[in-house]
């Protein structure tokens, strides 16, 4: 049988998108990509180093202001909390809050705890109620309910102890202490209180007793210096009932010069905090960015010498030089993606693995999450910056003839890059300077490292061109090694301008933050104590002002007794104005936040300087007048004649300004940026503040003894050791600089990864000198002469300008913006140029040992 088979028609199918789909640009690009990615390792290192730095810092400080706002009322102890200074809440401020919800009330003070002969300390003492704590949980050893560990137990009260209390009076659990002459018992140490960091920094150990014994002390008395917070509890309630409360609570009780939080910003001093140091490390990461920028300049512009065949090739063609650009910048833009893509998945981790591994030890509520604005902006950062730092050297392949870039090893062209790839780097530029502006927490310290960047790049770009220059002009030396080292700084394609680009960074980065340390660590710890008193007294009675000057006389034969009248208050208008309506500039910002010392006095403080208007006579003392610091003052506006109010004991005053003085506030005596006149406080209550400087160096011994007969024989004084105040705030400063220092490091890192891709973009000249060289007799020993000189040259200048940049640098920040007095100390600056010059001779010699050992044949047949 013959017949046919049956006929099926195809099924129709959908035309797939294929390779072939792709614009041709794009399908070149990637095409060449196949090869792999040899020769952009550093290019991609320079790119994820600097992205992950912004990411991970971006991500990280959005996972603490999450974790701040997701335990605000942990963290508060309530939905609002309202704290007064050095009195409890009036009837009617008492009633405005009960009206609202249940109230807690929490008093904070410090507080002397004496053991005996074993001595005393100064304790941050905390009371609370039954209640607390109303969110959270206090965690102690052993884990007893804390009503319990706090009862009144055969007329003894007890109390929970930091650890460090016991450690420093050599104490354990079960032992006595007392307080203003009351005995405690410490029946737990502390491990956790959930509102700690709503407490600020405390200069002495946490010890927490009842309300009930409190009042037993003595120890709140007209005038000394308490805090009362009042956290009202108010569950199920949303933020806008919160704000309703708030606003009800002013009207009902308009001038209780109160501090209101709420659990939707639970410390605002301390998120303004975490944004400041955010952008410092932003700025940081940016700097490693932009250092690691030169390192993809110095990439793009050996993948430029490496394809020269293949431009070469397509210009021969017919390409035109624009679609050349736009082929090779295409394949640069999607390594620079990919490295983004690296740099963003490290960074974004970081929250993550900062939470696995110190989950139990950090201080601080930690919401590990991603951050897309955050790594939107990481990414805009990365690829703007690859951009920017590639346009230039792929530019210039535009307009090279075929056979100039065959020539240019030895010949290069020396024509301008076309506007149109100046107009694209101008505007990556622009771009970097407003992505860092707009994001800028202070625009104003990112106006000034953008500056700072400017003027360093161009200065290095000037050191680098104005060496090679004097080196061109330089006398030809006799012997072969130093002649040559002396002509490869200006030879064509010299590797002088990069190296000292990137080198200088470097450099000038280290010395910086060396000198910032030194002089932040001498301040906190050698300069300070020679002319700083030794001791101070808080809390002073005035009733036993008098008796308790006496008895330092007598403790202390020779000492210098300092003392002065002393109240807390808080600014509420300047000028009128009601400080939340006012912006400040963020340097002045801290005196209208929260509440300040203020003082009263007939004459002049020591240390003191009137810069403008006169000081009071005994009849203008009269009346309410207030003298102001000059610099604060300045930025606040303030002038001679200006109107101040604030708020103490819930009474609000204003006093005209008589006049502005320049304080000295590093010598750290008696001082205020507020000075009353007598009449503005006559007859309000106070305490008193006093110091103590002993004669010599003093003697810890004797600090410790006067610490301990004052606690015995005035027990409602609180005594402050001055050297254990700096050890808090050196220790304080000393984290913040080993994040600055880990921080910059990246930056650093950065500039060795620049370094490193500098002299592997010189490779292939440095490959046709030594073949040229080594056909004409050179031995490898000479050559290493040779390079060993070049690079020390190169080293050497660059690690001059490093000092003399880093020490300008480290003057400015010391000087204008930590305003602390500057000493020169090049220990460490010296050690950070000295090894720069020598890890830049090793690095360089590095990169050319495998050079010099190669054969001529092979490479002379492709010269």
């Amino acid at each position: 049988m013959h017949g046919t088979l049956p006929q099926t028609a195809e099924p129709e199918r959908r035309a797939p998108i294929t390779f072939a789909r792709l614009p041709l640009t794009l399908r070149l690009a990637l095409r060449e990509l196949r090869g792999g990615l040899a020769g952009f390792a550093v290019f991609l290192a320079c790119i994820a180093l600097g992205v992950a730095a912004i990411a991970g810092v971006a991500s990280i400080s959005r996972s603490l202001s999450d974790g701040l706002g997701r335990e605000g009322r942990r963290i508060l102890g309530a939905d609002l909390s309202y704290s007064l200074i050095n009195r409890e809440a009036s009837q009617t401020e008492r009633a405005a809050l009960d009206a609202e919800g249940r109230v807690d009330v929490i008093a904070t003070l410090r507080a002397m705890a004496l053991a005996g002969e074993k001595g005393a300390a100064l304790v941050e003492l905390k009371a609370v109620d039954q209640r607390y704590p109303a969110a959270g949980e206090v965690i102690t050893e052993p884990q007893v309910p804390l009503e319990n560990l706090l009862a009144e137990r055969d007329g003894v009260f007890g109390a929970v102890s930091d650890p460090a209390l016991l450690t420093r009076l050599d104490l354990k659990v079960g032992d006595r202490i007392t307080l203003a002459g009351r005995p405690f018992t410490i029946r737990a140490s502390l491990l956790s209180e959930p509102d700690r960091i709503a407490n600020g920094i405390g200069f002495g150990p946490r010890l927490i007793i009842s309300r009930a014994a409190l009042r037993s002390t003595g120890l709140i008395q007209p005038g000394s210096l308490n805090r009362w917070s009042y956290r009202l509890q108010v569950p199920g309630s949303s933020d806008a009932d919160l704000i309703a409360m708030a606003e009800r609570i002013a009207k009902a009780a308009p001038d209780a010069g109160w501090e209101m939080r709420s659990r939707a910003n639970a410390d605002p001093r301390f998120a303004k905090s975490i944004e400041r140091f955010t952008q410092f490390l932003t700025l940081v990461g940016l700097t490693a960015l932009i250092v690691g920028g030169v390192g993809v300049a110095n990439a793009v512009h050996a993948f430029v010498e490496r394809k020269r065949s293949s431009i070469a090739t397509l210009k021969s063609v017919g390409a035109p030089g624009s679609q050349v650009v736009t082929l090779y910048l295409t394949q640069v833009m999607l390594i620079a993606g990919f490295g983004t893509a690296i740099g963003l998945a490290i960074g974004a981790s970081l929250p993550f693995m900062l939470d696995a591994l110190f989950r139990n030890d950090l201080p601080l509520p930690l919401n590990p999450t991603l951050a897309p604005g955050e790594l939107a902006l990481a990414t805009a950062y990365g690829l703007i910056t690859a951009l920017a730092f590639a346009i230039t050297p792929l530019g210039r392949a535009h307009d090279i003839p075929v056979s100039g870039l065959f020539r240019d090893t030895v010949d290069p062209s020396g024509q301008q890059v076309r506007l149109r790839y100046r107009l694209v780097l101008a505007g990556a530029l622009a771009a970097l300077i407003g992505l860092a502006l707009f994001t800028a927490f202070d625009r104003r310290v990112a106006l000034i490292f953008i500056t700072a960047a400017g003027i360093a790049f161009g200065l290095l770009r000037l050191v680098g061109f104005g060496l090679m220059a004097g080196a061109r002009r330089l006398p030809r030396p006799k012997r072969a090694a130093p002649r040559m080292a002396l002509a490869n700084l200006h030879r064509p394609g010299a590797l002088t301008p990069a190296i000292v680009l990137s080198l200088g960074l470097g450099v000038t980065l280290l010395v910086t933050l060396s000198l910032i340390d030194a002089n932040v660590r001498r301040t906190l710890t050698s300069t300070l104590p020679a002319h700083a008193p030794n001791l101070f007294f808080l809390d002073i009675p005035a009733a036993e002002a008098d008796a308790f000057h006496t008895f330092l006389g007598q403790a202390a034969p020779g000492g210098k007794i300092e003392r002065v009248p002393m109240m807390r208050g808080r600014i509420v208008a300047l000028n009128g104005v009601p400080v939340d309506k006012i912006k400040p500039p963020e340097d002045a910002a801290w005196v209208l936040d929260g509440d300040r010392g203020i003082t009263y006095a007939e004459d002049m403080p020591e240390g003191s300087t009137l810069v403008a208007g006169t000081w009071w006579s005994a009849e203008e003392a009269r009346t309410p007048l207030v003298s102001f610091d000059a610099e604060l003052g300045r930025s606040l506006g303030l002038v001679v004649g200006s109107s101040v109010t604030v708020n103490v004991l819930g009474r609000n005053l204003t006093a005209r300004i008589a006049n502005l003085r320049k304080v000295e506030w590093r010598s750290l005596g008696i001082n205020f940026v507020m000075v009353f006149s007598p009449g503005t406080f006559r007859g309000a209550p106070h305490s008193d503040l006093a110091t103590l400087t002993l004669s010599g160096a003093g003697d810890p011994k004797a600090e410790n003894a006067i610490l301990r007969d004052v606690a015995r024989s005035f027990p409602s004084v609180t005594s402050v050791r001055v050297k254990d105040a700096l050890e808090t705030v050196s220790d304080l400063v000393g984290k913040l600089v080993l994040a600055i220092r880990g921080a910059s490091g990246i930056a650093v890192i950065a500039s060795l990864f620049v370094l490193a891709g500098a002299i592997a973009a010189g490779h292939r000249a440095r490959l046709y000198d030594a073949v040229v060289l080594k056909v004409l007799g050179a031995s490898r020993g000479r050559l290493l002469a040779a390079y060993s000189l070049e690079y020390g040259a190169l080293g050497l200048v660059t690690a001059l300008f490093g000092l003399l940049a880093g020490t300008l640098a480290g003057w400015v920040i010391v000087t204008k913006v930590m305003r602390l007095e500057f000493t020169l100390d090049l220990t460490g600056a010296l050690a950070a140029a000295g090894l720069a010059v020598i890890f830049a001779v090793i690095l360089g010699l590095a990169g050319t040992w495998r050079i010099l050992g190669q054969k001529p044949a092979p490479y002379l047949r492709q010269f």
